[in-house]
């Protein structure tokens, strides 16, 4: 919503800069998105100038060279190519130094060896309204008799007053649909400022007798749910032209384009007051009568802008006896608009269902003025606002002859019982005191009725005593949105002003505050990966189907299973991520083209996939990506590792064992890894994740470098599998007894597979194995490997000697040649 200060100025003017205006708006709710300039700067150098000759251009054909008076002895040479310039024309000249609207700063100039100080404006080179075809010429533009006005040199603001201001842009919320017009907002910064406000516009405009029937028009409504009051007037004698230069001059600034006189008026009192209006050619309205109904299945209209739009059965139409004729609530017909040679005009203002516009805008592609203020709800009484401004303008700009009557079906809705404001209420929920006085100010310069309670009851709402609180009436234009005390309060909060409310915290009620158990586990394993040097990232839950192809899913992956969107924002956001690699390698794609090459990411974050239930399954996730160096380089490593298997093991191994989770890795043979260098990662028996070096084909679609390794685990799963209490292990009162061995294995057998059988047979005088070495060579034979094994083994009751170890090492030996055919070297 474009508000121009000059327009809002006419009815409520607070002594205010304009960005303090627009602070001060935003502050209590009415969000100003930005701050404009409309039309020309260096305004003293646009005057009113007279014509005191205009002859022909000595070197061309097109130019007249004019002389322009500007004032008491002033007269300006300008050369002028418009065509309707004449001898004795009252215009609007521009003097060097001015600066037209779209920036242009005039200066002296030599047109075809002639010398031009200024220029005769056109409207367009004024930015009120969009005519270039000649100048404006201003004669008619004042009373119509002489005045002081139109004396050359007069300033043109003086004229035209909305001719440069200041233009707030606000983003009004889908609750306020009031504030879509100039006094509505003007209301606002009434409450909001103190200044005073002006009578409305519309008291009194209309005859207080006009009622019932218009002779020669009849409206018929079908389906009054979706059409809670329609109302409308009929003009005769209607002259249809330009619209004058103040009115265009406010609806430039306002956004609105000029067409005729009658379609100005429509919009000008809807930007005034909110509510739409069309006005129809009475003429081409077949019957005479306006029957409002739901479309029928198919039904097509022809819209004001030349497109056939088919209708569905639960839209609602506005038809004569040969048909439809406009969309209601949306945009008017081609068929019964207002044509140049119109002379009888019916204006309709009626109250449309909301939600119904609202669906029919979205369904057929058309949003307009008129339904982006009808989807938000309008009050019933607001048509007889837009009814009042538009007769005082019908008969002064189009010299219209009202007939008698107004035709109202449906007429106001029913007042809603007053609302109880208790001081009390206010000072619990705004956590400070403020006085009934003020608040009964507040509520009364929003327009609300305001009365001390009177007795025992309000409405149907008992009291305990008299004057306990406030009795609230809630004005037609915020019925839907204020309905219960808190919405009063909220409203008092807002102008009092939100930055006054003290800061304090949310009474405590049993919760203790502390994070559970799961929370606590979760941020552990988050800050193992901070402590690594590993950065989050927080990607999107959103992605594309594109995803699935690009991480190489088969069509019988579990992870094809995705949970996808009814009415996504885009096909980049169609369906819930169902892992957290895509958003990790996302990241990385953009760091490396943005130069940071030398990655080690984490997210933690919720991934999606269909489930068996009606309700999609949704699990927390971890997950890092390496990529590039994982260390600086320096002059005593110029070389530093790179990302790889082991270096994302290493963080995993991290993180698991601070959570004090057992876990071992099995092979993997996810589409995504490389077939050789990645695992699943298994926890109390169950696949939680996967871990391993991102296959080259997928790396290559995100134009990272080869490898990229990374790791996921479903760290719901692995929370759970962490020991309720953690036990701690005595490690010196018995000291471990330390012994290699090395073994070689057949070159398929796993190392994880000598690791598990040695420690089921090392029992609990095992107390850790590693393996430190592996070799293949000719001193092993061919098709064998050697691993080097670090054991350690201890006792909690005693001191273990070396005989002991020995025999602990030999059970280890033999299980290992039992079930994997296992040598120990050197044998």
């Amino acid at each position: 919503m474009r508000v121009p200060l000059e327009w809002l100025h006419e009815f409520c003017a607070p002594d205010l800069p304009a960005r303090e205006l627009a602070t001060r708006l935003a502050m209590t709710g009415t969000e100003v998105e930005r701050l404009q300039r409309h039309g020309p700067d260096a305004l003293d150098l646009f005057v009113v100038g007279r014509v005191l000759a205009a002859e022909q251009h000595p070197a061309a054909d097109r130019l007249r060279v004019c002389r322009v008076a500007l004032g008491e002895g002033d007269v300006a040479q300008i050369v002028c190519g418009a065509p309707n310039v004449a001898h004795d024309q009252t215009v609007a000249v521009a003097q060097p130094g001015a600066i037209l609207p779209d920036g242009t700063k005039l200066g002296r100039a030599t047109l075809r060896g002639v010398e031009s100080a200024g220029m005769i404006l056109a409207e367009d080179e004024l930015g009120i309204g969009t005519d270039h075809s000649g100048i404006l010429v201003l004669d008619d533009v004042g009373s119509g008799e002489e005045s002081d006005e139109l004396v050359p040199g007069t300033p043109l603001l003086d004229l035209l007053p909305g001719l440069a201001t200041d233009v707030l842009e606000l983003e009004i919320t889908p609750n306020r649909p009031d504030c879509l017009g100039v006094y509505g907002v003007a209301r606002e910064v009434h409450a909001a400022t103190g200044a005073p406000l002006r009578v409305a516009p519309w008291e009194g405009a209309l005859p207080s007798a006009w009622a019932g029937e218009v002779e020669g028009a009849h409206v018929e409504v079908r389906d009054p749910d979706l059409c809670p009051r329609f109302t409308a007037t009929v003009y005769d004698d209607v002259r249809i032209g330009p619209s004058p230069p103040w009115l265009k001059a406010r609806l430039m600034a306002a956004g609105q384009r000029p067409i005729n006189n009658v379609v100005d008026i429509t919009n000008y009192a809807m930007l005034l007051t909110g509510q739409p209006l069309h006005a129809f050619d009475l003429d081409r309205v077949a019957g005479g009568t306006l029957v409002v109904r739901r479309a029928r299945e198919g039904e097509e209209v022809v819209t004001l802008d030349g497109q056939p739009r088919r209708l569905d059965g639960e839209m609602v139409l506005i038809a004569d006896a040969d048909g439809p004729t406009s969309i209601a609530g949306v945009m008017g017909g081609e068929r019964s608009e207002v044509q140049d040679d119109t002379t009888t005009v019916l204006m309709e203002v009626a109250t449309w269902d909301g939600p119904n516009i609202h669906r029919t805008s979205q369904l057929l592609g058309l949003r307009s003025e008129a339904s982006a203020r009808f989807e938000k709800g309008l009050a019933p009484e607001q048509t007889l606002e837009a009814q009042s401004v538009a007769h005082g303008l019908m008969v002064d700009l189009c010299g219209a002859t009202p007939r008698p009557g107004l035709i109202d079906v449906g007429g106001a809705g029913p007042a809603p019982e007053p609302l109880l404001l208790r001081s009390a209420t206010v000072t619990r929920l705004l956590g400070r005191e403020i006085a009934r006085e003020r608040q009964a100010e507040i509520l009364r310069a929003l327009d609300f009725g305001v009365e001390e309670t009177p007795g025992e009851a309000v409405g149907a709402v008992p009291f305990a005593t008299a004057g306990e609180g406030l009795a609230v009436s809630v004005p037609p234009f915020r019925r839907l949105d204020v309905t219960r005390e808190a919405d009063l309060v909220e409203e008092i909060a807002r102008i009092d002003g939100l930055d006054a409310l003290p800061a304090t915290l949310p009474a405590r009620r049993g919760a203790s505050g502390l994070l559970m158990r799961p929370q606590r586990l979760r941020r552990r394993a988050e800050d193992v990966l901070v402590g690594r040097g590993l950065h989050e990232v927080v990607g999107w839950s959103f992605t594309s189907r594109e995803l699935l192809e690009r991480l190489r899913l088969p069509a019988d992956s579990p992870l094809r299973a995705v949970v996808e969107l009814e009415n996504p924002m885009s096909e980049g956001q169609a369906i819930l991520r169902p892992t957290v690699l895509g958003s990790l390698l996302d990241a990385a794609g953009h760091n490396v083209a943005h130069g940071h090459r030398d990655l080690a990411l984490f997210e933690s974050g919720a991934v999606y996939r269909t489930g068996g239930g009606r309700l999609p399954h949704e699990h927390h996730a971890l997950a890092i990506l390496l990529h590039g160096g994982l260390q600086p380089a320096t002059w005593g490593t110029p070389q530093p590792p790179r990302a790889s298997f082991f270096a994302a093991k290493g963080v995993l191994a991290a993180v698991l064992d601070a959570l004090r989770v057992e876990w071992t890795v099995t092979p993997a043979e996810e589409p995504f890894l490389h077939p050789g260098r990645s695992a699943a990662v298994v926890v109390a028996g169950e696949r939680v994740g996967f871990l391993g070096e991102v296959h080259p084909l997928v790396v290559r679609t995100w134009e990272l470098d080869d490898p990229v390794a990374a790791f996921a685990v479903d760290l719901g799963r692995v929370v759970a599998a962490a020991p309720e209490v953690e036990r701690y292990v005595d490690l010196t009162t018995h000291p471990a007894v330390r012994q290699d061995l090395a073994v070689i294995v057949p070159a398929g057998v796993p190392a994880a597979c000598v690791v598990e059988v040695a420690t089921r047979a090392g029992g609990e005088l095992l107390a850790r194995i590693e393996i430190f070495d592996v070799y293949e060579g000719e001193q092993v034979g061919e098709g064998q490997r050697s691993l080097a094994l670090h054991l350690e083994f201890r006792a909690e009751d005693r001191t273990l000697t070396d005989q002991d170890a020995d025999a602990v090492r030999a059970t280890i030996v033999r299980a290992l040649g039992d079930e994997l055919e296992a040598v120990p070297r050197g044998e």
